[in-house]
Formats: C-alpha cells, structure tokens, sequence
C-alpha cells in the first residue's frame, strides 16, 4: 500500500469512518501510484478550445511542465474550477477535476480538503469568477487557511461572456457593458488576499515562464491556502492590458521583482527602490538620493501583514510599480489538519456521536 503523507499535525490522524475507508480504497485499487511523471502524463486527449494567442495556452503549459516536480501522483491532484475560460483547466490536466458552478469553486474545493487531507487540490478561477459571484467564497477559503493553491486568472474583463469590464478593470475602462466607461473602482486581488490574512500570496505574469513557475512551486510547497494572482492576456477582448509590464523597454523600469532577503532595489541600472514612509508606510525612492540602510530588504515571512498589505498598494491601476513574487508566507495552522484533529479528539472522548449532538442541548419535544 502507498504511505500518503497527510500533512497534519504530529499526533493527528484521519479518524476511522467513511473518510478513513474511502481513502484506504483509492490507495488500494490503485496499487503503487506513479509519481515520476512527465509534462505528457498530464496531458489529456481533449481539444484546447481557447481563442489563439490567449495567455492561458501559456499557463497550461507551465502547469504541466511543473505539476510532474512535485513527486505527486495524477491520481492525488484535484483541479477544482468555477465558469469562465480559465475554468476549462479540469480538461486539459490528466488528473481528477470538477468543472463547478460559477464562483463556488472556492467552497467546493474547501469541502473537498478537508475531508481528503491526502490529496493535492487546486482551484482555478477567473478575476470575474473569484472576485463577483465568488468573491465571499474566496475571502473565507482564505480566513480559513484551506490546504489548497488558487489561482488567479487576472485579464481585467470577462472574456467567456465577450467583453463586460470585470472587477479588476480600470475606471473609465470602456466595454460592452459600460460605453461611457467604468465607474467602478477596481479589486487589488493581491490587497484582498492580504487583508483577509491569507498565510501566502503572490503574483505572476502568464509569460514569464521562470517566475511563473517559482511562485507556483513556492504556493504548492505552502502548507495553508496559497492564492496565486497570474496576469493573463485576453488577446481578444482586453489585448495587450499588461504590456507595460511585458515590454522589454518599459518593464524594468515598474516591475518590483520580489526576493524574499533582498533589497527592493528596481529599474535600469537599479536607479529606483523602496523605502518607509513617515506613515510607516512604502513609497518609491531613486536610489542614489537615499542611504542604502534606508532601502526596505524583502520579508515574505513576516507575521504581521501590514507590510506585505502595504508592498501590494504601490502599484495603481495604470501598472506602475507593481510587485511581482511572493508578498507574504507564514504558517499558520491549516483548516483541514484542525478539523481532523477535533474530529479524531470527539471520538476518544465518546463526543462524536451525530444523533447524540442533535438530540443534545438546547433541543425539546412537542407532544
């Protein structure tokens, strides 16, 4: 039988049950599990149906190519989506997956880990799936610290349904849904994450394949939910929304890399940094006019968010300074690993009974 590494606590262990016995006849009727596999084990004979030249053939690609490095077995990975063209992801990945209902993958995939501490669960979600609909899903999966990683599709408009600005477009951006232009403010997905104290978060471009996959292996090492942001290029209905950030000649120059121990120092030739401000508070600084012990050297395992909150705030909408990596990366306890802690302490107390509960308390009978 496979030895499954439940990630919980020293002491604490799936209690015996339905969970216990589903898990043991998985492993069973599976016999030896393949771990070592290639980006082709992954692969699914399903046609990719997304518009040519959209960044999510980008994101596949690097998903594939990097699921294999974690030694996990296809028949361990879950990929749990909502509605949008992100969540065509279940397809395309030769591993088990839910094509959900629109915005509750976040709750889906919560059930899921916590009654199957064994498996790897990942959830792929749109910025109009995550972040409408779905955003009260998203924020308490991310109080609760849920072992799962989300990611982020952000392309700033919804694409599936042709063209409506979303929560993350710009105001005055103009779509089918708003001729005069937006009049609302957009979502900092990453700030959002960060205020409901998300124990990891991080960012990436769909193409830039070696940071894309840095933050992915960070999230899926992450013991707690990770929330990864990727901007992703709608190329027909939202085309060229990041190329400040792409271009070569310009991206340097707004693109904060994020390594965790060093310098936040940016820009040709490193002419710009970040430094507190009288606020305590980020702000940018040119470098050459402030003394190096005033540059802020990159934490992503402080405790207190307030930091990586304020790290988040320097970019506006326009793109300018936005910080790309890992923002934060404690531990904290996880929801599931605690929940079958209290589960496995109620049955040897004898307090596990559900008739018992239900009839216990507060309850009466009506003759």
């Amino acid at each position: 039988m496979t030895t499954i590494d439940l990630g919980m606590p020293a002491g604490a262990s799936i209690p015996p049950g339905p969970i216990a016995d589903a898990i043991t006849a998985s492993v069973e009727s599976h016999g030896e599990k393949q771990t070592a596999l290639k980006a082709k084990d992954l692969k699914t004979d399903q046609e990719v149906r997304w518009c040519p030249g959209c960044g999510d053939y980008v994101i596949l690609n690097a998903v594939q190519s990097f699921l294999p490095s974690l030694g996990i077995a296809r028949e361990d990975m879950v990929i749990v989506s909502g509605i949008g063209c992100s969540s065509r992801f279940p397809y395309y990945l030769n591993t088990y997956g839910m094509h959900s209902i629109h915005g509750r993958a976040p709750a889906i995939a919560t059930g899921l880990a916590a009654s199957r501490p064994d498996l790897s669960v990942w959830v792929v979600t749109g910025d109009g799936d995550a972040l409408s609909i779905g955003g009260n899903h998203l924020i308490h999966a991310l109080r609760r610290n849920v072992n799962m990683t989300i990611l982020l599709f952000n392309n700033r408009i919804y694409g599936l349904t042709k063209g409506q600005y979303s929560p993350t477009s710009e105001v005055g951006k103009v779509t089918k849904s708003t001729p005069m232009g937006s009049l609302d403010h957009p979502f900092n997905p990453v700030s959002l994450a960060i205020g409901a104290d998300a124990t990891f978060v991080g960012r990436a471009m769909d193409s830039d394949r070696k940071g894309l996959t840095e933050v992915l292996r960070q999230a899926a090492e992450h013991q707690g939910t990770s929330l990864v942001e990727i901007y992703q290029n709608c190329n027909i209905f939202n085309d060229g929304a990041f190329e400040l950030l792409k271009d070569p000649a310009t991206g340097p120059m707004w693109t904060i890399p994020l390594e965790h121990g060093k310098p936040l120092v940016f820009g040709p030739d490193g002419a710009s940094c970040v430094v507190r401000d009288d606020f305590g508070g980020l702000r940018i600084a040119e470098t050459n006019q402030v003394d190096a012990s005033e540059i802020v050297v990159h934490d992503a395992t402080r405790e207190d968010p307030s930091y990586a909150f304020a790290l988040s705030r320097l970019s506006s909408q326009d793109l300018r300074y936005t910080p790309m990596g890992v923002f934060r990366s404690v531990q904290k306890p996880s929801y599931d690993a605690m929940m079958a802690e209290q589960l496995h302490e109620a049955r040897l107390e004898g307090s596990g009974d559900l008739a018992d509960l239900l009839a216990g308390g507060d309850t009466w009978e009506v003759q």
